[in-house]
């Protein structure tokens, strides 16, 4: 049956304009739809539904009742609905507000093809924007009811929201989960757990003076997708690494259940952290998905193109490079292309400043698996004109042994986390021999890794800890980890740990183990922001938050993920000092980049040991000296030295020198005897050092070179 309708007002069908011929499919006027714009879109009349797939042969959407696990309509796609392999069809008449929607592909079943087409499978689309069927945290419902997806439209006013201009280098990253950042009942806040509980702790984040915050992953995953239990505990997929939807942001992230869907409350996050001058990445998971191996769900991608979403063997199993059962097939050109569009939505409808890219060497790898020398999705992501001002982290390495730290693709564009100063810096703190010159060449910015020339200050991120690993409190608490709440005899997370528990396993009420700890605690945050590059640290090392020895609490949804914000009250020494070291941080440019020369006659960076520019590199070494001089943000000469002496025995150290009219001030001193007094306030202020510096044992002091004077 055909019928005539004003496509510009569905209601106004009598109205006297030009018209245009439809089509009716179980009631609905219907006609073809808008090719090139993938997934469910808001149109003036109804709702544009676009999916591809390059082996099915037909096509159904299924529509549904909010919350009701029966379509009460399905309209196949007639086939002069579709051109290429593109099905699209405006649908009049619907209210987005009062359905769901799914699909249904035919087509050839043939796994060792790597085809998996099924007519009675419910897919979720690709492009959903919005996904509904595990709206509760922690509930279960009937795999065979979820994952259904709604029609988002875009309301939300950005005004003049803040552009992401700072460079990566002049930001400080916190890194936190969503869920954990609150959920404790410690937190304080009206909406644990939430997009808006993370609003409300924006106040204290100013305060501790971070300018980005890197959220843990925030697509649509299932934490329900395989829950077990383990000594009476429920073990979920608390972190998220599981995407179920990559366009969609998690619902059970959201306080409100009017705003479960739409992404409201998580736009209002991100406008109030850059009304507050804070900028969001977000950490995308790109190289695998929620489905799984041979034995894992058919939900989406699966259903709708097995073979060109995943990379499969020649007999059509599944690649595993990222250690989840499946690997996505990144440089096919469809899938570029959906990561590609993936990607803008985020920065166009979410105004998100970054990504942090998931085990990101896989995005490099062939649809053989092997890596490519130039990956045309990395490239494209590099110079896509809508990403131009996005910032692009990479965690250089896959679960497949493909490990790039210092050899990401760049085009001077991605910057990468540097694996290399977590494990070097983390090994001469504690103590290790023969690494002071490659601590020193950490703090400068890694120039062996990456050519100052080429890559600049931007690429290497520099952290210590992160989500996947020891608490920096942990890393001087335990020795081994401490896994076994996680239910796999301990054999899950990394067994290479370079931790030391300073000579006793866990929580003690030892004095000198605690006064030790905090110290080189201490030790690794002032390190970490005194060196070029750009610092990032994990939610609550400012306060010696505690995963009690689990380096890998992926499925800890209880206190060992969750922050106690008591310990900000116990450590509130420890959370000043992080407040100091950033302040400080943000003060002098020259120990985040390489500035202007000064006019000293100092280099912009140049090595110490015991003497000046004498660096002990020897085996036995375990004193670092590195010192920055340039010109500060109002163009005058600043310097800067830090000296970290990681022995058991204090040293002394003749400290290079300056001209007549400057003298070296202490500004950090991690072995003062009372640990308030390592960092100078109120009117208190720590020495002058003159040329000659006693450097305690397992200390870094900071020093300023000050103008004297003039009478």
């Amino acid at each position: 049956m055909m019928s005539k309708l004003n496509i510009f007002d569905y209601k106004a069908s009598s109205a006297k304009a030009s018209f245009i011929p439809l089509d009716k499919i179980e009631g609905y006027d219907v006609r073809p739809g808008f090719y090139g714009t993938n997934g469910a879109t808001v149109i003036p009349c109804g709702v544009n539904f676009t999916v591809q797939s390059i082996g099915a042969t037909s096509c159904e959407l299924l529509l549904f009742r909010r919350g009701e696990d029966a379509p009460f309509a399905v309209l196949p796609f007639p086939e002069h609905y579709k051109i290429g392999h593109v099905y699209s069809m405006i649908v009049f008449g619907l209210d987005i507000f009062e359905f769901e929607y799914a699909y249904r592909l035919d087509g050839p079943y043939d796994p060792a093809k790597g085809l998996l087409f099924n007519k009675n499978n419910m897919l979720l689309d690709p492009y959903a924007k919005a996904v509904v069927g595990q709206t509760s945290w922690g509930i279960q419902k009937d795999r065979a009811a979820k994952y259904k997806a709604r029609v988002v439209e875009d309301n939300f006013y950005w005004g003049k929201c803040n552009k992401s201009l700072a460079p990566l280098s002049d930001l400080i990253i916190y890194e936190m989960h969503v869920r954990g950042f609150t959920k404790h009942g410690s937190s304080g806040v009206e909406f644990p757990g939430t997009f808006a509980g993370i609003q409300e702790k924006i106040p204290y984040l100013k305060e501790l003076g971070v300018n980005a915050v890197e959220l843990m992953p925030i697509f649509e995953f299932d934490e329900m997708l395989d829950p077990r239990m383990y000594n009476g505990n429920m073990l979920l997929d608390y972190w998220g690494y599981n995407s179920v939807s990559f366009f969609a942001p998690n619902t059970s992230y959201a306080a409100s259940l009017e705003h479960h869907n739409e992404g409201t409350e998580l736009k209002q996050l991100i406008s109030a952290f850059k009304e507050n001058g804070v900028e969001v990445f977000l950490d995308v998971v790109f190289n695998h998905t929620a489905e799984g191996n041979e034995l894992g769900p058919i939900f989406s991608f699966k259903g709708f193109d097995n073979n060109i979403y995943y990379l499969l063997s020649p007999d059509g199993r599944y690649y595993n490079f990222s250690g989840c059962g499946n690997t996505m097939n990144c440089n096919h050109p469809v899938v570029h292309q959906m990561i590609l569009e993936c990607l803008r939505y985020w920065v166009i409808e979410y105004r998100v400043d970054g990504f942090r890219f998931d085990l990101a060497s896989i995005l490099g790898r062939n649809e053989d698996g092997s890596p490519m020398n130039n990956p045309p999705l990395l490239q494209s992501l590099a110079f896509d004109p809508i990403l131009g001002g996005v910032k692009l982290i990479a965690e250089a390495w896959d679960a497949g042994g493909l490990y790039q730290v210092g050899s990401f693709p760049a085009w001077s564009r991605w910057s990468e986390w540097n694996g290399k100063y977590r494990d070097d810096m983390r090994r001469f703190l504690k103590g290790d021999g023969s690494l002071a010159k490659t601590a020193m060449e950490r703090m400068a910015g890694s120039p062996d890794l990456y050519d100052p020339a080429t890559r600049g200050a931007n690429a290497s991120v520099n952290f210590i800890t992160a989500h996947d690993g020891y608490t920096l409190y942990d890393l001087y608490a335990y020795q081994i980890k401490h896994n076994e709440a996680n239910g796999w005899n301990c054999s899950d997370g990394s067994d290479d740990n370079n931790s030391w528990n300073c000579g006793f396993e866990g929580e003690t009420d030892d004095p000198g183990v605690v006064s030790l700890r905090i110290k080189l605690i201490k030790n690794a945050c002032a390190a970490l922001m005194c060196s070029h590059g750009t610092p990032m640290f994990v939610m609550g090392d400012e306060f010696c938050n505690t995963q009690f020895g689990n380096n890998n609490p992926y499925c800890q949804d209880n206190e060992t993920s969750w922050l106690d914000w008591g310990m900000l009250c116990k450590y509130r020494d420890v959370f000043d000092f992080f407040k100091y070291m950033i302040a400080f941080r943000k003060r002098h440019a020259i120990v985040r980049k390489k500035t202007e020369p000064c006019s000293l006659g100092l280099a912009g960076v140049s090595f110490h040991g015991a003497e000046p520019y004498a660096p002990d590199c020897g085996p036995d070494s375990r004193l670092a000296g590195v010192m920055f001089a340039g010109r500060d943000g109002e163009g005058e000469d600043d310097v800067v030295m830090v000296v970290i002496n990681a022995h058991w025995e204090m040293r002394k150290v003749n400290l290079p020198e300056l001209p007549e009219d400057f003298y070296w001030q202490v500004a950090v001193d991690t072995g003062a005897n009372n640990r308030e007094d390592c960092i100078p306030h109120g009117n208190y202020a720590l020495p002058a050092a003159g040329r000659n510096l006693r450097v305690r044992e397992r200390s870094v002091v900071v020093m300023e070179a000050k103008p004297k004077r003039k009478l």
